[in-house]
């Protein structure tokens, strides 16, 4: 597979493109570049709606004129948030977050360290952790991607035939445009899945996936 962003991302709309300037391999983002991003891009400013009994910890966080963030959502920044965005009851975003715009992050859904670029569905029990998930990418209800392994050690990309060493103890998946993961998925760290695919509910993944990969046993 090819890991240069483009072969995963459209980034021709998205707010947040430069980012991803001069990258070899989309996870080389992760970790110190993304925070450092935030950092000097971030504009402490509520354009949106914060409705009573949501909670911001901190001021490092801006959200994007039309997102509504719905009480018990609780937003822990560094993070900025995009345009037209529902962010809903018990959702938790903590950190190094950036949300593209018109994305959903839903009940009891965690974000981390992650980017989503944009219309981004992660509804219901979700947890995505040091991760890259591609515009209008789909993730069911109760979808995790796994960060850390069991044993700490570095996190490398298993493709055919090779394997990258990513320098990272904390990384999720990359995840191209339009794929779509079913109901309690899960993938393992350091997961990779090209544009167009999609996950069957109840299914565990690991490695690299090409472009319109049909993952899991139909039911």
């Amino acid at each position: 597979m090819k890991f240069d962003p483009p072969s995963f991302f459209d980034l021709s709309r998205f707010s947040h493109r430069k980012l991803f300037d001069g990258l070899e391999r989309a996870w080389e983002l992760l970790g110190r570049p993304l925070a450092e991003y935030i950092a000097a891009q971030l504009k402490r400013e509520i354009r949106g709606t914060v409705m009573d009994g949501a909670h911001i910890i901190g001021g490092d966080v801006f959200i994007g004129e039309g997102t509504i963030v719905e009480p018990g959502a609780l937003i822990k920044g560094p993070a900025i948030i995009g345009r037209k965005c529902e962010i809903r009851h018990t959702a938790y975003i903590r950190e190094n977050v950036i949300v593209g715009d018109g994305c959903v992050v839903g009940h009891a859904t965690e974000l981390k360290g992650c980017v989503l670029l944009d219309n981004v569905e992660a509804g219901h029990f979700a947890y995505i952790g040091d991760s890259v998930a591609g515009n209008r990418v789909m993730f069911g209800a109760g979808t995790k991607l796994a960060n850390y392994k069991l044993n700490g050690s570095e996190v490398v990309v298993h493709d055919t035939g090779a394997d990258y060493r990513t320098g990272l103890n904390k990384f999720g998946a990359i995840i191209g445009d339009g794929s779509k993961f079913g109901c309690n998925s899960v993938s393992s760290p350091g997961t990779v899945v090209g544009r167009k695919c999609i996950v069957m509910p109840c299914t565990a993944i690991a490695g690299c996936h090409p472009d319109g990969s049909k993952l899991g046993h139909k039911p």
